[in-house]
């Protein structure tokens, strides 16, 4: 039987920040890592400033969960806008094309995770 990896406690405010692939300039706090718990690429929080996108990018066997925890911008998926304001929570399935875009005058605050396929 696999050993079991034991439980985390993580704080945001005791993460480091580091860059997002697909925009350095964009910071995360990355709280859990692939290989913490089965499945699970990264659990994360990333800061865009006003004006901040992160490229188009797709991810062939990885489906992505967005929650807007406050600011607003917008995504688009397979070429198709959606406004995103604090409290939405956007599926991504695998191999669709997606941009994030915070077009507000306040940072967009992302909290998302992705899941291997």
């Amino acid at each position: 039987m696999a050993q079991e990896k034991p439980m985390k406690i993580i704080s945001l405010t005791e993460l480091a920040e580091e860059p997002v692939s697909h925009n350095p300039e964009i910071k995360k706090k990355v709280m859990l890592r692939q290989g913490d718990l089965p499945h699970i690429t990264n659990f994360s929080q990333a800061v865009f400033a006003p004006g901040q996108t992160a490229v188009p990018h797709s991810h062939p066997d990885m489906a992505e969960v967005f929650l807007v925890e406050s600011g607003s911008g917008i995504i688009t998926i397979d070429g198709t806008v959606y406004p995103l304001e604090p409290g939405t929570c956007v599926a991504i399935q695998p191999s669709e094309r997606h941009e994030l875009s915070n077009t507000g005058a306040a940072p967009l605050v992302l909290t998302y995770f992705g899941v291997i396929v």
